[in-house]
């Protein structure tokens, strides 16, 4: 199953400013889990380097991210892009 969502990280600014980054890559778990009803969810390392991009104290607002579930229920997310590239490797 593989379904796109906006992940909304506004919830991380409430964090103080040396912990936000790390707030945020939770968030997109907690999202994870609620939403595609999982409880092992594995976050691509683009994903990772888009939150901390920034750095620490300033996560992105809200990120675009395709996530994917498998047959064992281990939920996987992903950028757009990543995903598209994947599904072309796929069909060649």
């Amino acid at each position: 199953m593989e379904r796109e969502y906006v992940i909304p990280l506004r919830d991380a600014y409430e964090t103080s400013r040396t912990r936000r980054a790390r707030r945020a890559i939770n968030i997109i778990k907690e999202f994870a889990r609620r939403h595609m009803k999982a409880e092992v969810v594995k976050i691509s390392s683009k994903v990772n380097n888009l939150v901390w991009s920034r750095g620490i104290e300033k996560p992105p607002r809200r990120i675009k991210v395709v996530m994917r579930k498998d047959r064992e229920g281990v939920v996987e997310v992903l950028l757009p892009d990543e995903a598209r590239e994947e599904k072309e490797e796929k069909k060649e």
